[in-house]
């Protein structure tokens, strides 16, 4: 499936850091930034979760809920926030199946082999449940603060 800007964007329900459920449809009235990352604790997915963290304030200021989405289990989750005091919640998505509806999985390159997993991509949605942005390709490293940037500018 391809997303494109002012669709509206799918609805998901899964479990979080916490053990609650959240919905898309829950969320409305803020706007929320879903974020596609490949695997709790690794390095760029780490840098990526700790510019969130380290940015979240800012963020919930701007009207803007965080969450990030990955195949890992709640248990990984929740390791991975303890470890890293997270701030923001992480959604569970085993099957990847919310990744295969939003696009954000499928072949790309690690290490010089081509994998099928997870591409990072992050999703703006807004108030009213529509795509606003999509940055394919992220790169974990000053990614907050792009998308801080761009929610100041919109």
């Amino acid at each position: 499936m391809v997303l494109n800007l002012g669709d509206k964007a799918p609805d998901f329900n899964l479990k979080s850091t916490d053990g609650s459920n959240i919905s898309l449809d829950s969320l409305k009235g803020n706007k929320t930034i879903l974020y596609f990352y490949p695997k709790d604790d690794t390095p760029g997915c780490t840098i990526e979760a700790c510019e969130f963290r380290d940015s979240n304030e800012e963020l919930q200021n701007l009207n803007v809920t965080v969450l990030g989405v990955s195949p890992d289990d709640e248990e990984s989750h929740q390791q991975f926030t303890n470890k890293f005091d997270l701030n923001f919640p992480l959604l569970a998505d085993p099957g990847a199946e919310l990744a295969k509806t939003y696009g954000a999985w499928g072949e790309r390159e690690r290490q010089g082999k081509i994998i099928v997993g997870i591409l990072r991509t992050t999703f703006a949605i807004d108030e009213d449940g529509y795509i606003s942005n999509i940055w394919p390709q992220v790169s974990p490293e000053g990614h907050a603060k792009e998308i801080i940037d761009w929610v100041k500018e919109n």
